[in-house]
């Protein structure tokens, strides 16, 4: 069974910096498109960055394969960067939104 474990998130000032790390286990992380999604209050899910897009220019998204780990350094961050950030791993078999998804981590910018 895939799992996607999120971490990093927390309480930041506006102007900070935070790095999110998702780890995945028992599955192929080789095989998988990552992406960061992230969700507000009320709002609907968006996309932060894959490894074609980045929606922010202050954030950007990485992996090692090594450690089968994607991360997503956030800079300059806005207090309308919070939101919960979620982890998503996209077998090449599957679209959007299907695959897996981490449980969340929260992200909040505020002074």
């Amino acid at each position: 069974q895939v799992q996607l474990a999120e971490s990093g998130g927390g309480l930041v000032h506006p102007g900070g910096s935070l790095r999110l790390s998702c780890a995945v286990s028992g599955g192929t992380f080789n095989a998988y498109a990552m992406a960061w999604y992230r969700q507000a209050p009320g709002k609907q899910r968006e996309l932060v960055a894959n490894y074609a897009d980045s929606v922010e220019g202050r954030f950007t998204i990485s992996r090692d394969n090594a450690k089968n780990t994607v991360y997503l350094q956030m800079n300059s961050l806005k207090p309308e960067d919070t939101a919960v950030y979620y982890c998503y791993a996209r077998p090449p078999w599957f679209t959007y939104p299907h695959g897996y998804w981490g449980q969340g981590t929260q992200v909040t910018v505020s002074s």
